[in-house]
C-alpha cells in the first residue's frame, strides 16, 4: 500500500432520489435520508472516506438548496472541517470531478489522490472497502484513473459493467470494455461469467491527471470548470462556483468524457457489500425484522403478510393478506407497489411535477439552517407550526405585512426581539407578535427549543417575510 499517499474524499450529494419517493423529495433527497439505520447515507458515507488511511477532511458538492442540510448533517457526526462547494445547476459527474481535482490541486498539492464517490451507497464492509481504496491508492499514485468494479450478487440491469483486463499488478487491472446497462439475459450471462463487474461510479485518480486528461479530451468543460472555481467565492462556510462558467460546462458523465477515452484507466476490483440505494427494492432486501421475510419500520402490524417492505412514518400502518409489496407512509403521502415495479415510482413523481403539486418538492418538515418547522393545521385566516431551532441558531430579524403571531414555548428557552424589546421565555410561557413588528427569535440555551407558532392573518403563506437581517445570508 502507498502509505504516503493523501486521499481527498469527494462526496457528491446532488440529485433527487425520485424513486424513493414519497420519502425522498427534491428539497430533502435521499442522501439526507436515515434509510438504513440511524445516520443518514451522506453521514454513513463521511464516516466510511474517514477511515481510509490517509484521508483528508472531505469535499462535498451539492446543490445551493440542500448547503445547510449538508453542513448540519456533517456537524451532527463529529466532521466539521469539511469543505461544501455549492453547484449552481447540476452537470453531471465530469465537471464536478474537474471541480474536485482543482481544489484538491491548490488547497493539498497537484499530487494529491481525488476520490470521487456518490454520498447515497451503501457499503457493508467497511474494512474491505478501505482495503480496496488502499489498493488502488498505488495504480494512482502512478497515474492511473482508477475506477472501482463492485463484484456482482445478482443479475443487475440497472447498473453499468466493467470488463476485467490483463493485470497491471498490485491488484489492479486494465478496463478492457465499458459496458451499458444490459438487458437480463445479458446481465445473467455477465454473472456467470467472472470477468464482469459492476460500475458502481467510484473513482481514484491524481488530481493533475485527472485535469491533464479532461483537458485533451473535453477542454471545453475542463476550461468552464477552471473558470467556474478560480472565480467562485466564499459564502458563510460554502465556496459557491461562478454560475455563468460552471452553466457552460457541457453536462457529463466522468465515464464518458475521460474514462472510455483516456489510456489510463485501470480497474481495481471492490468486494464489501457495495450498493447503490436507488430504489425502495432495494432496502427490501435488507435483513428482515419478523420471520415472514417482511422488513418493517415505524409503527407496523401485519397479519398473514409475507416480504413486504413496510415504513410507515407519522401513523400506524397495516397489512393484511399482503405478498411482495412495498408500502411506505409519510405525513402527507402513501406509496403502495408490487416490488418488482418500484423503478416506476419515478413515474409518479413525474406526474406530480406536471400538476405542480407540493408532494414532488417538499416534506411537511421544511428544514432550515436553523432548525426545522412543520405545519400542523392550515385554514383560510390561520395556520399553526410546530418550530424547531437549535442551541445556538437564530431566525432573521423579520416582519410581516398580514399576518400576526402567538408563540408558545414547548421545551427550551427562547430570546424573543419584538421591535425594541428583547426578552426570554421559558417552558409554557408566550407571547404575541403584532402585524408589522420587527421581530426574531433566538436560542441562547445549550438544548433545542420547541415552540407551537399560531399565524393569524388575511395571508400566511411562506412569501409573506421581509428579512432585515440575517446571519445565513438569505
Amino acid at each position: 500500500m502507498n502509505t504516503t499517499a493523501r486521499i481527498l474524499p469527494v462526496l457528491l450529494a446532488g440529485g433527487s432520489g425520485t424513486r424513493l419517493w414519497p420519502q425522498s423529495r427534491e428539497q430533502y433527497p435521499k442522501q439526507f435520508l436515515n434509510l438504513i439505520d440511524d445516520k443518514s447515507l451522506l453521514q454513513n458515507t463521511a464516516l466510511r472516506a474517514a477511515r481510509i488511511p490517509g484521508a483528508l477532511p472531505p469535499l462535498v458538492i451539492c446543490g445551493d438548496q440542500h448547503r445547510f442540510i449538508a453542513a448540519e448533517q456533517l456537524r451532527q457526526i463529529g466532521i466539521k472541517d469539511a469543505t461544501i462547494i455549492l453547484e449552481p445547476v447540476g452537470r453531471n459527474t465530469a465537471p464536478a470531478a474537474a471541480i474536485a481535482a482543482q481544489f484538491a490541486k491548490e488547497k493539498y498539492g497537484e499530487d494529491t489522490l481525488v476520490f470521487l464517490m456518490a454520498a447515497d451507497h451503501a457499503v457493508r464492509d467497511v474494512d474491505a472497502f478501505a482495503k480496496s481504496v488502499g489498493i488502488a491508492s498505488n495504480a494512482a499514485s502512478l497515474g492511473r484513473i482508477v475506477a472501482f468494479g463492485i463484484v456482482p450478487t445478482r443479475a443487475e440491469t440497472g447498473y453499468g459493467y466493467l470488463r476485467r483486463g490483463d493485470a497491471l499488478g498490485d491488484g489492479a487491472h486494465q478496463v478492457a470494455q465499458f459496458v451499458e446497462k444490459p438487458d437480463l439475459e445479458t446481465a445473467q450471462r455477465f454473472l456467470a461469467e467472472d470477468c464482469y463487474l459492476w460500475n458502481g461510479g467510484l473513482f481514484l485518480f491524481r488530481a493533475d491527471t485527472f485535469l491533464k486528461e479532461l483537458a485533451q479530451f473535453e477542454p471545453g468543460i475542463a476550461e468552464n470548470a477552471a473558470l467556474a472555481y478560480t472565480q467562485g467565492r466564499h459564502d458563510l462556510d460554502f465556496v459557491r462556483l461562478n454560475a455563468e462558467s460552471f452553466h457552460n460546462c457541457r453536462s457529463d458523465s466522468i465515464d464518458y468524457a475521460v474514462m472510455e477515452k483516456t489510456s489510463r484507466a485501470a480497474l481495481v476490483p471492490l468486494d464489501a457489500g457495495w450498493d447503490d440505494v436507488g430504489s425502495w427494492e432495494y432496502l427490501a432486501t435488507l435483513p428482515p425484522t419478523d420471520g415472514c421475510g417482511n422488513v418493517t419500520r415505524g409503527d407496523v402490524l401485519l397479519e398473514d403478510a409475507q416480504n413486504n417492505l413496510v415504513s410507515a412514518h407519522s401513523r400506524l400502518v397495516s397489512l393484511v393478506g399482503v405478498k411482495d409489496h412495498v408500502v411506505v407512509e409519510t405525513a402527507d403521502a402513501v406509496l403502495i407497489a408490487p416490488r418488482d415495479r418500484t423503478q416506476d415510482v419515478k413515474k409518479i413523481v413525474q406526474r406530480l411535477k406536471e400538476a405542480g403539486r407540493d408532494e414532488a418538492q417538499s416534506h411537511p418538515r421544511v428544514y432550515r439552517p436553523w432548525g426545522w418547522y412543520e405545519t400542523i393545521a392550515l385554514a383560510g385566516r390561520f395556520q399553526v407550526k410546530r418550530i424547531m431551532v437549535n442551541p445556538g441558531a437564530k431566525l432573521s430579524l423579520q416582519m410581516h405585512h398580514h399576518r400576526a403571531e402567538h408563540w408558545i414555548v414547548v421545551s427550551g428557552t427562547a430570546q424573543v426581539t419584538c421591535n425594541d424589546k428583547v426578552f426570554l421565555l421559558g417552558e409554557d410561557q408566550s407571547t404575541y407578535i403584532p402585524l408589522g413588528n420587527k421581530h426574531r427569535l433566538d436560542n441562547p440555551g445549550k438544548i433545542p427549543l420547541e415552540i407551537i407558532e399560531v399565524q393569524t392573518g388575511s395571508y400566511v403563506g411562506e412569501d409573506d417575510i421581509v428579512r432585515f437581517e440575517d446571519i445565513y445570508g438569505r
